[in-house]
């Protein structure tokens, strides 16, 4: 499963983005889908992931609340509508698949290539 995540900017402190992941020419109504991000010199953490079926969603503390997770499976999409963003939102963003949810990086086979999201204060 190929995907393409974009929607990545500049903001300024307490705006909103919303970041897509689609993947053109397949189906994946049938794979948990998770956002991550990367900050300059960090590891690769967790924000937020969606089950196949879109009932069940989990977000990091530091983004709940903020951060919602969506998904159409009619356009192969996935969404992270982020509102009240602050400067230490600033990283790259993947997204990622895999047959089953999770908050583990690790678990995850099939990633995108990320975009870029800075806020500045």
């Amino acid at each position: 499963v190929q995907l393409q995540a974009s929607g990545g900017g500049l903001v300024q402190a307490g705006g909103s983005l919303r970041l897509s992941c689609a993947a053109p020419g397949r189906t994946f109504s049938s794979y948990a889908l998770g956002w991550f991000r990367q900050a300059p010199g960090k590891e690769r953490e967790f924000v937020a992931a969606i089950s196949w079926r879109g009932g069940r969603t989990y977000y990091a503390d530091s983004v709940k609340g903020r951060f919602t997770i969506s998904r159409d499976d009619a356009k192969n999409t996935v969404y992270l509508q982020m509102n009240s963003l602050k400067p230490e939102d600033t990283a790259v963003y993947y997204c990622a698949a895999d047959k089953k949810v999770s908050g583990n990086r690790y678990e995850y086979d099939y990633w995108g290539q990320g975009t870029l999201v800075t806020v500045s204060s």
